[in-house]
């Protein structure tokens, strides 16, 4: 379910960014499949850091 709904949440938040940035800089289209690839990048990136930083506490010495 997460992996699920991490993808959503960047899909939306990268066609939100594509949107307004295609708008201020006055471009005639909107891309949709651009949004697509860069979101699934974006969600491999956030588990790839996810899976690297580690889950325990740190020992207190």
């Amino acid at each position: 379910m997460k992996f699920i709904m991490t993808f959503v949440w960047s899909f939306l938040l990268v066609s939100m960014l594509n949107y307004v940035a295609g708008a201020i800089a006055n471009v005639p289209t909107f891309e949709f499949t651009t949004g697509i690839i860069v979101s699934l990048v974006l969600s491999i990136v956030i588990f790839a850091i996810t899976a690297i930083i580690p889950d325990e506490p740190v020992a207190e010495h």
